[in-house]
């Protein structure tokens, strides 16, 4: 019998996708740069599945002046991706969109010696790039706007954002300037089918409105500005709140903070006899040795934390913005969006010691909260009943606030926030800036309730002593404290904060006891407010009131020593003292005590700056995921 003319090959170890056999034939070394790949080659690039991984690790490889040598083929890829998105077939649009946020993602962040014109000569050349780039910002823009389905929009706001974080120090970014994406970005997440849908447009929307917006007039910042279409406003409010509450929730799978009720159970599980405890049990979650979580609070937030950009300009820009983050109500189940986004303002603040990026994120929460408390119509609501709601705030790192169960005027959860902030982030590095946002905060609440006669039910007490322990440490490490930038701002309004609430606090506060207790806590703490006085020379300072703080404290002095008795006074002998006290006090506080300067964006320019670049290597590992 013959012999078969077939012969049976050795059956590879691995299969190799085809898609992949077309990377490599793609970037080989060894190809002729000058030869076209036949049409029949990228009808089927684009039509296979793309594998996202393997592409990935075939571009990581390669460096910069790897791409640079092999730039005809990358051009290749750009170009074809262009003309297929172009066309408009649904299933090559998609494989196409993918293609290119991987692509992007991962060639554009890599260190080129010339950021702008290697990016340029590896993407389209010179000679083609304005007309290639307009091509493709166009089909980009028709696909956001009107792509067949929301899963190809939604790829089609990945590719913008992979270009967006990689390429955000260069000029490339100029092209999306020249055409204006925010209808587009703004139809797409009107038409959004949940508020996790919205996030990566709105993060794209922060990206691309702090794009050189100091260097000129950013066309985006004009957009926010003037949009009134309140529908979409409200999905975006709900698209922040729902990305704090899972921010926060990072947090807590850490440790567990929500303060318990006394129960058998507890009490059981206290001291190791969980499992005899009646009830069901419940899965507990991993419990962590302290540096430990530590190392696990550092790297937190996570990178969704990029959507706090845009909250920021949106708040800036925008009034009616503002007006729906304080007041649209919760829907069925869920949170209201101002109180998940307090609620991670606290997390963040209490640990944001651990990293700049935590200390950046902070930072631009504060600032939306100080523009919220500068919007007088919208502090009235926020100091107001009908503000009321329950805020989750953190408690996982001592010392610990009075947790107040239920529904509470926002103003009060504000500023419990505040005091978390200046009572975790005491170092002698301090961030000045961060204190000042937080005890700015604080005066522009005290200022409005004393303005406007409000008593506001709340444990002032707290707020007095951490401002006093605040004055304790700046006075105990002056020397360490003294050069910092800015600090003497810082100086004058914790002083003037305190010498307010004195002046003013029969307006505001909710008791004459809670009156007496901030007096109370003024005489105690006399030798450490006129040390702070000497050793910071605030005397000569007019920009602050601390003479109204030790002439107060000097006057209940001189009435304790004048009573003759050698003993020591009980803590009620000398509340006695200090409400006799007021009969011969007068307070000679300076003007202007409840007054304050409105935020302007310019004076944050370096911060701001800053901010954004830590939002664009979020959002570059958001689109590598």
């Amino acid at each position: 019998m013959d012999a078969s003319p077939l012969t049976q090959q050795a059956r590879p170890d691995t299969f190799q996708p085809k898609v992949v056999q077309l990377y490599e034939a793609l970037f080989k070394d060894d190809v002729d740069p000058e030869a076209d790949k036949p049409e029949g080659f990228w009808r089927e690039f684009f039509l296979l599945n793309p594998d996202r991984v393997s592409l990935r690790r075939i571009l990581t490889r390669l460096g910069p002046d790897d791409l640079i040598s092999l730039q005809l083929q990358t051009q290749q890829l750009f170009f074809r991706a262009v003309e297929c998105l172009k066309k408009g077939s649904d299933i090559a649009d998609l494989h196409a969109l993918e293609t290119l946020t991987t692509f992007f993602s991962t060639i554009l962040p890599k260190k080129y010696t010339n950021p702008s014109s290697d990016i340029i000569a590896v993407l389209a050349g010179l000679d083609q790039v304005d007309a290639v780039f307009t091509d493709f910002v166009g089909a980009i823009d028709g696909i956001i706007r009107n792509g067949k389905t929301m899963e190809v929009r939604q790829r089609a706001v990945e590719v913008v954002l992979s270009i967006s974080s990689g390429a955000y120090q260069t000029s490339i970014l100029t092209y999306f300037i020249q055409r204006d994406l925010f209808p587009a970005i703004m139809k797409f997440i009107q038409e959004s089918d949940s508020p996790q849908r919205a996030l990566e447009p709105f993060t794209l929307l922060g990206l691309l409105a702090n794009y050189n917006k100091f260097e000129f007039q950013n066309p985006y910042q004009l957009r926010l500005n003037d949009f009134v279409n309140e529908a979409t406003i409200q999905k975006i409010v709900r698209c922040v709140g729902n990305t704090c509450r899972n921010l926060r929730g990072q947090y807590i799978d850490i440790i567990q903070d929500l303060p318990e009720g006394w129960s058998i159970a507890n009490t059981l599980n206290m001291i190791g006899l969980g499992a005899i405890a009646p009830g069901a049990k419940i899965n507990q979650k991993p419990t962590y040795d302290p540096e430990e979580a530590k190392q696990m609070f550092a790297k937190l937030p996570g990178e969704d934390a990029a959507v706090l950009l845009g909250t920021y300009d949106f708040s800036h820009a925008n009034k009616l913005f503002c007006f729906n983050l304080v007041s649209l109500p919760a829907e069925k189940g869920e949170e209201q969006p101002i109180s998940s986004f307090l609620s991670l303002t606290s997390y963040l603040l209490q640990h944001a010691f651990l990293s700049t990026r935590a200390t950046n994120y902070a930072h631009l929460s504060l600032m939306v909260f100080r523009l919220l408390i500068e919007d007088q119509l919208l502090c009235k609501r926020l100091c107001s009943e009908e503000s009321k709601v329950a805020v989750r705030l953190c408690r996982q790192r001592q010392p610990f606030l009075p947790a107040v169960r239920g529904d509470r005027i926002v103003a009060t959860s504000v500023l419990d926030t505040m005091i978390d902030g200046i009572n975790h982030n005491l170092r002698r590095r301090l961030d000045v800036s961060l204190y000042t946002l937080c005890v700015g905060i604080m005066l522009r609440i005290i200022s409005y309730l004393s303005r406007s006669r409000t008593r506001l039910q709340y444990h002032w007490s707290e707020l007095f002593r951490s401002l006093l322990s605040l004055i304790r440490f700046l006075t105990t490490y002056a020397a360490d404290l003294k050069g910092l930038s800015h600090f003497d701002s810082l100086l004058d309004l914790v002083v003037n904060l305190l010498a307010l609430s004195l002046s003013a606090g029969e307006a505001f506060l909710p008791t004459p006891a809670a009156y007496d207790d901030l007096f109370y806590k003024v005489v105690e703490s006399g030798e450490i407010l006129t040390k702070f006085r000497d050793t910071y020379g605030l005397s000569s300072r007019p920009s602050n009131s601390i003479g109204t703080l030790v002439s107060v404290s000097m006057h209940y002095k001189t009435m304790l020593e004048s009573g003759g008795s050698k003993r020591n006074l009980t803590s009620t002998e000398v509340a006695d003292v200090i409400k006799q006290g007021y009969e011969t006090l007068s307070i000679q506080a300076k003007e202007g005590l409840d007054g304050w300067e409105r935020y302007r964006e310019a004076d944050e320019r370096t911060l701001l700056k800053k901010m954004a670049r830590a939002t664009v290597t979020d959002v570059q590992i958001i689109v590598q995921a």
